[in-house]
């Protein structure tokens, strides 16, 4: 294999005294990448390099367009970088568009080589909070941190913090190996429907944006967000129906009457225990 260094490939080097970072992978309900990509999109975000996928990534199919077989396709994973007038520190933004089946260790620690390069001091993610939460509520915001100063910035957010979690993934994985090179670090979880975890939840990733943008001191309009997270409504209304069938066809027993052969078998039982009274 080679060198996981020359997987490396940092285009532009922006001149800063220091940065915040922050990460996305794909995740249940897609949390992490629509309010990457959103931030991305609004901010217009400059790409500056990324990671070449070959020691990361075997591709499992290939596609056919016309019935002609199409080369095979890598996921793309770059870094995009924004000044913040806001802020002493500029925003690095790495997104991801899948999270290797092995050697995420390696892929974080690349991912960190960068940003300590790019002068990066603090690394943000974010994820879905699955929880008992109907489809209608507004999502609330867990957090998690890598020192007790950050909680603080959590508490100041309102963000809630609910002791012991796991955070699966790259979106967790990665704020673990940052606290082994000393870097601070926070996730940001958005709570997502039990019954929502199969679609893209742009209602739990507002949820993270409006959050993230007070932590970073970013100017960033919503509108767009907010509009599309209210059209998921309808389909997290589907799912919510779906799990209500489920749960009645599991759950619950019949009330409707006994076929003919079970009353049939009745009335010969109550013949034999009258016969048996009369003797």
């Amino acid at each position: 294999m080679r060198n996981m260094k020359n997987a490396i490939k940092l285009y532009k080097e922006p001149r800063r005294k220091a940065c915040d970072l922050f990460a996305a992978w794909p995740g249940i309900g897609n949390v992490a990448l629509i309010v990457a990509r959103y931030i991305k999109d609004k901010l217009k975000a400059e790409e500056i390099g990324g990671i070449e996928p070959f020691d990361f990534f075997d591709p499992i199919g290939i596609m056919v367009k016309n019935n002609i077989i199409e080369a095979p396709q890598f996921p793309e994973s770059k870094f995009y970088y924004w000044h913040n007038p806001n802020s002493d520190r500029d925003l690095v933004l790495f997104i991801s568009d899948e999270q290797p089946s092995f050697k995420g260790y390696d892929l974080a620690s690349c991912v960190l080589d960068i940003s300590q390069k790019l002068k990066v001091k603090r690394v943000y993610t974010c994820a879905a909070a699955i929880a008992r939460i109907h489809h209608t509520e507004k999502p609330k915001v867990w957090g998690a941190a890598t020192n007790q100063k950050l909680l603080e910035v959590l508490r100041k957010h309102d963000v809630i913090l609910r002791g012991d979690i796991q955070i699966a993934g790259l979106n967790g994985l990665f704020l673990g190996v940052a606290k082994e090179r000393g870097l601070e670090g926070i996730c940001l979880l958005g709570e997502v429907p039990m019954y929502t975890t199969r679609i893209p939840n742009p209602k739990a990733s507002l949820a993270v944006v409006e959050v993230l943008a007070k932590v970073l001191d970013i100017d960033i309009n919503l509108s767009e967000l907010a509009k599309l997270a209210k059209e998921s409504d309808e389909e997290m209304k589907k799912l919510a129906a779906e799990a209500m069938e489920e749960f009645i066809d599991r759950y619950t027993k019949p009330v409707w009457p006994p076929e003919e052969e079970e009353i049939e078998e009745e009335e010969e039982d109550n013949e034999n225990g009258d016969e048996e009274e009369n003797e």
